[in-house]
């Protein structure tokens, strides 16, 4: 989905692939007929923007198989979809029974997060509609951050680095312009938008920058304005923005906040929970953590870094951090130039949600994901941008 916002420029909006994810071509093909053509007809679209998420063994077939490239290309076009992004966090395994702390390996001190991620922005040149020069692609905020000592952290800004420095190769080949955000995550070495500065600045390159994950940043409890205006100061660019809303429990203190919590603790993913003291952040690695006894103090609102479908919060005692989302999207595209052209909403737990609130089949995950966009452009239009055909 294009808009055009009030300073000419466009304003993409997609959903990301990883809600249905798969680990190789035929997969990622499959994907297309299956779910992202039927969002884009209840959307009654003539086009529809997807975020593609690409495991590697995928990303190896379409980088080293140009016919296989080609290929994918037809396909989204004779399905009305159109990619501008992709999201490079994972790298594979996203859809096993257990992720968890596998979702951050390889990290940037591995090569191999180089190279999948220089072949994704390889991939993405080539998938680019014929009228947008400009992509960009999500990943892993450098590591976890139990692994990352000094000489790692000195070996991931080197390899970031060498990245730029193929992205600026890349388009003198191409004339297609690709950029990579670190994506900050509870846990992990850049945990906020405030720990990416550092970093960024460090490697000094405009095509590394920040994709600001609004659960993420709700989650940490970092205020929007704040965040915004401190990577403004800095230079850092916001590459590109995931619309998502985090759980929220303004007293869980109390048994049936826990007990309506514990809902959502389920074996597939982690779900950092954190609250804000005097002391400062506080936090556990999993809800269930959280739980247990007095691990986290509970005078105070806990956010879980869980994905909650943005147009449907859970039911009382529990809410959703969807005002953080409306706060960020207004700093990002709500003033006269936008901060990112690149918007993608990405709830990717549908099938981890407590058994009730699961979507039965196919039909109901695509009406889940169609809400989710219709509210996400009802915000930009409230904005002043006006969607395009």
């Amino acid at each position: 989905m294009r808009f055009r916002h009030p300073d000419g420029s466009t304003v993409h909006l997609a959903y990301c692939t990883n809600v249905h994810p798969a680990e190789t071509l035929d997969g990622v093909l499959a994907q297309l007929r299956d779910h992202c053509e039927p969002v884009r007809r209840r959307l009654g679209r003539d086009r529809l923007g997807i975020g593609l998420w690409l495991a590697k063994d995928a990303a190896h077939a379409l980088v080293t198989d140009p016919s296989a490239l080609r290929g994918l290309r037809c396909e989204l076009e004779r399905r009305g979809l159109e990619v501008v992004t992709l999201n490079g966090f994972p790298y594979e395994g996203f859809g096993a029974e257990e992720v968890k702390y596998r979702v951050y390996t390889p990290d940037w001190a591995d090569p191999e997060r180089l190279e999948y991620t220089a072949a994704l922005a390889r991939v993405l040149a080539g998938l680019l509609p014929d009228d947008v020069t400009d992509g960009s692609i999500s990943t892993l905020p450098l590591a976890w951050r139990t692994v990352h000592d000094e000489q790692r952290a000195l070996t991931a800004r080197t390899a970031l680095r060498t990245l730029a420095d193929r992205l600026d190769a890349l388009q003198e080949l191409t004339g297609r312009s690709i950029r990579v955000g670190l994506e900050p995550e509870p846990g992990c070495v850049v945990e906020t938008t405030r720990d990416a500065v550092a970093p960024l600045t460090a490697i000094g390159h405009d095509r590394i920058g920040i994709c600001v994950d609004t659960c993420h940043l709700a989650t940490s409890f970092e205020d929007p304005h704040t965040a915004l205006d401190d990577l403004t100061r800095a230079g850092v660019p916001v590459v590109k923005s995931q619309l998502s809303a985090a759980l929220h429990a303004e007293q869980p203190h109390l048994p049936e906040v826990r007990e309506a919590l514990a809902a959502f603790a389920e074996p597939r993913f982690l779900h950092q929970t954190r609250t804000s003291t005097l002391a400062g952040l506080r936090g556990t690695d999993d809800l269930d953590e959280a739980l247990a006894g007095d691990t986290l103090p509970d005078t105070a609102p806990w956010r879980a870094h869980f994905h909650v479908p943005l147009h449907a919060a859970p039911t009382a005692p529990l809410t959703s951090t969807l005002p953080v989302l409306k706060s960020v999207l207004t700093r990002l595209v709500g003033g006269p130039r936008p901060l990112t052209h690149h918007l993608e909403v990405e709830t990717y737990t549908w099938q981890a949600l407590p058994p009730a609130l699961r979507p039965r089949g196919r039909g109901r995950l695509a009406d889940g994901i169609a809400a989710e966009l219709t509210l996400a452009r009802d915000l930009l239009t409230d904005l002043g941008l006006k969607e395009l055909p």
